[in-house]
């Protein structure tokens, strides 16, 4: 399995990176985890545009989904159109959510150029992956996710504040795709975001093989962020998410 880090900005785009997107790669086929603000642009950098298999959506905020509108146009009036429809899994609300995003009617919507299919938490079939879905703790219908291919496999916490859940997902993973928002202090708000030290506290009780600190917010002192995970009790390599970046799985 191949991970690149397409996105990796939280909240909204940076000037090193799009916001929240993943794509995982195996057997000739496609699947990106989110596709956040601008991070459609910066996919062309990875495979073609119409080269997309699957997405799966962790939650509905812009920073995670906004760019289907875009993706929207160019499967609908490319030159090749109309291209076939391709499956989103996403909250339940995301037809209506996204076709209002995008200012169109809620019928026919999106629905022209994508099969939404409802996440539950629970294990499914997406191409040659094997996916598992879990309830994360952010004030909005939020998963993360577990993505199994070939004995290699990695977990992307979407947004969440601290979550069993997450451990779970992510329990002996190779790859621990977790998000990093905020600078550690006391009293963090809860069910909303991670700092790197709970970031790496997750990685630990899961016993992960690699954590890279992810939705990095730009106005961060991102060098806070890595040494904040340095005190979460995790001995395994942590490093900051960079958009570009890949990491060959098996």
């Amino acid at each position: 399995m191949k991970v690149t880090i397409v996105g990796c900005s939280g909240s909204f785009p940076g000037p090193d990176s799009p916001a929240s997107c993943y794509l995982l790669e195996a057997e000739g086929f496609r699947l990106l985890l989110d596709l956040g603000s601008g991070s459609l642009g910066a996919l062309q950098r990875h495979i073609g545009l119409y080269d997309v298999d699957a997405i799966c959506l962790s939650h509905l905020h812009a920073d995670h989904c906004l760019d289907l509108c875009g993706y929207h146009v160019a499967r609908t009036y490319g030159p090749a159109a109309p291209y076939p429809k391709i499956p989103v899994y996403a909250p339940a609300d995301a037809p209506r959510r996204m076709a209002a995003a995008y200012g169109m009617p809620e019928e026919p919507g999106m629905e022209t150029a994508f099969d939404f299919v409802r996440l539950a938490p629970g294990i499914f079939e997406v191409g040659p992956f094997t996916l598992a879905a879990g309830l994360v703790n952010h004030p909005v219908e939020a998963y993360g996710f577990r993505v199994m291919h070939g004995g290699t496999s990695v977990a992307y916490s979407g947004d969440t504040g601290e979550s069993a859940e997450l451990v779970k997902l992510a329990e002996g993973t190779d790859l621990l795709l977790c998000e990093a928002s905020f600078l550690d202090k006391p009293d963090l708000p809860t069910d909303l975001h991670m700092s790197g030290r709970q970031a790496a506290e997750h990685a630990a009780k899961a016993d992960v093989g690699r954590l890279v600190l992810t939705h990095l917010v730009p106005w961060n002192d991102q060098n806070r962020v890595l040494e904040d995970a340095t005190r979460g009790g995790y001995g395994g390599p942590i490093e900051l998410a960079r958009s570009g970046a890949v990491y060959e799985l098996g």
